[in-house]
């Protein structure tokens, strides 16, 4: 019975999912503006295995959430992940987190196209298009009112997550609907992570690497 530890550290929120065999067992998360995760992560994991009377010698595998998002957050996720994968000889597992969000979306809102955005900065998010088994590639989208025109018309398009806050006043049409203050979260990586396991589709710990989409950009400190 495959125990999988999800991690997912994207975004501003730094959340954690211990399941079995596909089935949730605990979730630790938090949203932090400060992006606080390395503070947070290591111990979040801690504290949830041993609510679980678990050690991590326990784990059969553990899933990242491999963006895009943060490049800092992806790296400190990333980093963890492989340093417990190495030191326990066990799978890592990478995520999109992108699909892992609309994941959790699906059940919910079975009757539209899913669009997860990711802020980017300024007007541009990372996004794709989710509608039952179909997904468009996954890009770094300036949105401005001409956007999703097409796929508008044809049908109604839930846009959630931390970039669709700030699209809500340019995406207009009566098919936009919007959830607004959504993150990321490992609960999301619990169903395709147990199905990767089972399928064998394993990263190589040494090599792997998050997608980043873009180049990393240094910004001025505060």
């Amino acid at each position: 019975m495959a125990l999988i530890l999800c991690i997912e550290t994207a975004t501003k929120s730094c959340s954690i999912a211990l399941a079995r065999e596909g089935q949730l067992l605990a979730c630790k998360e938090a949203v932090s503006q400060e992006y606080s995760h390395s503070e947070q992560l290591t111990v979040f994991i801690e504290d949830l295995l041993q609510e679980q009377h678990l050690t991590v010698q326990d784990l059969n595998a553990i899933a990242i959430s491999s963006g895009p998002g943060s490049y800092t957050g992806l790296r400190i996720g990333v980093s963890t992940a492989k340093g417990l994968c190495y030191s326990l000889d066990i799978p890592l597992i990478s995520i999109s987190t992108l699909e892992a969000m609309a994941q959790l979306m699906t059940e919910k809102h079975s009757d539209k196209t899913l669009c997860p955005m990711i802020d980017a900065r300024r007007m541009e998010v990372y996004c794709a298009l989710f509608d039952q088994d179909e997904q468009t590639e996954i890009e770094a989208k300036v949105i401005d009112a001409t956007s999703f025109q097409k796929e508008l018309q044809q049908k109604p398009i839930l846009f959630f997550g931390d970039g669709a806050d700030k699209c809500q006043e340019v995406l207009t049409h009566a098919n936009a609907h919007f959830e607004l203050e959504i993150y990321p979260s490992a609960r999301g990586m619990i169903a395709l992570a147990n199905n990767k396991f089972a399928n064998k589709q394993f990263e190589d710990v040494a090599y792997y690497v998050p997608f980043y989409l873009k180049e990393f950009v240094a910004g001025v400190k505060k």
